[in-house]
């Protein structure tokens, strides 16, 4: 049987974020309770002046093997263990000098600050923490007599149940033990995911997640549905890594079309030209590489700027002032950049809502990591899509080849299309996209409604033709019939990409060659649901 109230009289502390040491010991000395503590912790008690005692001083045992060996005793779980009304547990405790702990307040080694900052193998096995995660469960499984606190919060509502009651209340402590299973399972998630990365096994047994909330939001995708934003420890740049330095709160659609906006835009490599990805409901609406950002802004938001109304913009180099006055002339939710000049950081101010982010860098497209999707009953896992397609991967299957030129915007149009809802339909033209058809039940179809989408942009710009005229089309999977890429031809592209491998590929390679097309197969296909 727990008790509702438990009196404060002992206290283990080890922490490695010491920020609210000083406060919260001062209070607790104050209230007379006895402060256990182990190695910095402790020293940086005795540097404060509060009283402490060693932890080594109840377990007559030394801390040793650099400190791997200190709380992994009896006289310790005893204490976090015990059940104090149970007469068997009463009379182990009495026999062997255990004394009850009433709080436990520790901090795990920083194993994901750690994983963060790219430390060797050595470092990040030293970063595991064994003593702390055995304290947690141990008093966790015990809340009906110890209340668990691993980080500030959790001490705040200790520090407040003491001021109201004495002590702790039962329902605190079966909160605080909710919270503690959760930091070490979390904590355990991101060391294993690490481990399964040095070894290479994909398809584990036993598969964990786990992240640290990083944000409440008002609510999901739809105003009924409760969300929040957490952080694995994931090691890329993107909206994880991001500093908001204006507008209004981040919210679950703001964040999901930010990070595909930044994922796509992170194709192009900034040492090469300056890309503009504008995302609309996490489908591109348009996408170009310049010669200049402002140049690639402009070549991107002509694709579809009906759509582009209300969307996201994401920068692979430093946005400058120029660029961000083009932005800001239409209705923007979300931009994103690895770095942003002070001009730019000056012409958004005049923009209160709008969301302006700064990444620190770029997500390499080819990391590996793993992706989740949450099915009835569980989960479905990944790989990451990372494998890019290069130039030598291509295979000429018509009669014609395709000119340089047609590569390059083949080549283009194919790594957009890796970012589109599938079906997936993108025509490219000069290193920009100039109609994309997204999520369609059928090639076809998308391959119409985006070569629809160009003809209005043309009408919209005053050009006398549409740009899918002489354009390179992608699609993300084979054709399954000729008839999709018929829908492209009379839009007016001139070469295809796609990955082949239909029992109609001859069909469809017969088609081209009527039309005088050239057409690639890539051997590889991005379907994206």
């Amino acid at each position: 049987m727990s008790q509702n109230i438990v009196p404060l009289k002992r206290a283990l502390i080890s922490l490695s974020d010491k920020s609210s040491l000083e406060k919260v010991a001062k209070v607790l000395a104050a209230k007379n309770v006895e402060i256990l503590s182990t190695g910095g912790t402790s020293k940086a008690l005795k540097d404060l002046g509060i009283p402490v005692i060693d932890v080594s001083e109840i377990t007559n045992f030394p801390e040793m093997m650099d400190g791997r060996v200190k709380t992994l005793h009896p006289m310790v779980h005893g204490g976090l263990l015990a059940l104090r009304d149970n007469p068997d547990h009463a009379k182990a405790m009495s026999e062997h000098g255990i004394t009850g702990i009433d709080l436990l307040w520790v901090n795990l080694y920083p194993f994901e600050e750690t994983l963060a900052k790219n430390a060797d193998f050595d470092e990040m096995i030293e970063n595991i923490d064994i003593g702390g995660p055995a304290m947690i469960r141990a008093g966790a499984k015990n809340h009906g007599f110890t209340a668990v606190a691993t980080d500030n919060d959790d001490i705040e509502l200790v520090l407040a149940d003491l001021e109201a009651l004495g002590g702790t209340s039962h329902e605190t402590r079966k909160k605080l033990a909710a919270r503690a299973y959760s930091r070490t399972s979390a904590y355990d998630a991101v060391i294993s995911n690490w481990y399964f990365e040095q070894t290479k096994e994909e398809s584990p047994k036993y598969r964990t997640m786990g992240g640290v909330k990083v944000q409440e939001m008002r609510y999901g995708e739809n105003p009924h549905q409760k969300a929040a934003f957490y952080s694995n420890g994931d090691k890329r740049f993107g909206v994880s890594t991001a500093k908001q330095l204006q507008g209004k709160e981040l919210s679950y659609n703001n964040l999901n079309d930010t990070d595909a906006a930044y994922e796509l835009v992170a194709e192009f490599s900034p040492k090469e030209k300056p890309a503009i990805a504008i995302i609309k409901h996490a489908n591109p609406c348009g996408v170009a590489v310049g010669s200049s950002l402002l140049e690639a802004y402009q070549n991107a938001l002509a694709c579809d700027p009906v759509s582009a109304f209300g969307g996201i913009v994401a920068c692979n180099q430093i946005l400058d002032g120029e660029t961000a006055k083009a932005i800001a002339e239409i209705f923007t939710e979300v931009v994103i950049a690895p770095e942003v000049t002070e001009e730019a950081k000056a012409v958004f101010a005049a923009k209160k809502n709008l969301r302006l982010l700064v990444a620190g860098g770029l997500p390499d497209p080819t990391t590996d990591a793993v992706n989740y999707r949450n099915i009835a009953g569980g989960f479905l896992v990944q790989s990451r899509d990372n494998k890019p397609v290069l130039r030598e991967n291509l295979k000429v299957v018509t009669k014609r080849a395709p000119t340089d030129k047609e590569i390059e915007d083949m080549l283009f149009a194919f790594k957009v299309a890796k970012h589109v809802k599938s079906n997936a339909i993108v025509y490219a033209k000069d290193l920009a996209t100039a109609g994309i058809g997204a999520g369609q039940m059928n090639r076809r179809d998308s391959a119409y409604i985006a070569a629809k989408r160009a003809v209005e942009a043309a009408k919209m710009a005053g050009w006398d033709k549409a740009k899918t005229i002489g354009s390179a089309v992608a699609s993300d999977a084979f054709f399954p019939f000729a008839d999709g890429l018929l829908e492209a031809i009379e839009a007016g592209a001139t070469s295809v990409i796609q990955p082949g491998g239909s029992i109609r590929d001859e069909e469809v390679i017969k088609a081209a060659d009527e039309h005088g097309i050239a057409m690639v197969f890539t051997g590889q296909r991005h379907f994206r649901h």
